[in-house]
């Protein structure tokens, strides 16, 4: 049977795995679930329809799942639905989607959201994100996996964060960031690959120069946007398998139509 402490309110209606833990002074409302070694340390808010998967650890003042900041919200029903693994430190906030768009925010799993860190309506974060203290993403932001935000950064609404990105401390991103770059600024430029992160994550030898030769056509060519993604075409084409698999997602990410690729 789950731990709950006798200081904690946790609705009858919620739906908590037997090995869940819930220290002093936490709220957990009707619509949430909690998966299996999730832990709640003490003043934490859970509510709304937040569906939680396996190991979470929520720490002090935390709060998931309440009602969106959008002045459109009008208490349709909405969702959060975050996967596994993830550790959120003191007072982060993550809010339910609307209805102008998915209805859901999504977190990934093995997720590190430092103090204060902020997920706003709609978002979706991938697997193995890091946003550092006080990152804030406005709505209907996607974070790639493995991205790293700084501390203080903020990202515009619907804006993109590819995977592997790693953006400076304090940074006001306005347009989409490439999977695989390293930059800062307000506002956000690119400055370089990151070329570190990617060996840490096991990227082999031919597919990180594969990327930064990639990075030198759209970035540093002075070719129009639909001039670099036609020549990442072909690179992509003639290159070898591993380097290919690793061009696949940055081309896809450059194709697709946003707020505009920063550079």
């Amino acid at each position: 049977m789950a731990y709950v402490h006798a200081s904690s309110v946790v609705h009858a209606d919620a739906r908590l795995a037997p090995d869940v833990e819930i220290g002093p002074f936490c709220t957990v409302g009707a619509g949430v679930t909690l998966g299996s070694g999730s832990r709640l340390i003490s003043h934490v808010v859970i509510d709304g329809d937040t569906t939680i998967g396996a190991h979470n650890t929520f720490y002090p003042f935390s709060s998931i799942g309440l009602a969106s900041q959008d002045k459109k919200y009008a208490n349709e029903p909405t969702r959060v639905v975050i996967g596994d693994h993830n550790v959120f430190r003191e007072n982060c906030t993550v809010h339910r989607g609307t209805v102008q768009d998915r209805a859901v925010t999504t977190i990934g799993s093995r997720c590190l959201f430092m103090a204060c860190a902020h997920v706003a309506h709609d978002c979706t974060v991938g697997d193995d994100a890091i946003l550092a203290n006080a990152a804030t993403l406005g709505g209907h932001v996607t974070v790639g996996e493995f991205a790293i935000l700084g501390g203080l950064c903020g990202v515009h609404q619907f804006c993109r964060v590819g995977a592997h990105a790693m953006i400076g401390g304090a940074a006001a991103v306005l347009q989409d960031v490439a999977p695989y770059v390293l930059g800062q600024g307000n506002p956000f430029t690119v400055s370089s690959v990151n070329t570190e992160g990617l060996r840490r994550r096991g990227f082999s030898a031919e597919a990180i120069t594969a990327i930064r030769a990639a990075f030198k056509t759209v970035f540093r060519s002075g070719l129009t946007l639909k001039e670099a993604i036609t020549a990442l075409q072909a690179e992509c084409a003639n290159s070898g398998a591993d380097a290919a698999s690793a061009l696949r997602p940055l081309l896809a990410f450059i194709e697709q139509p946003g707020r505009g690729l920063a550079r």
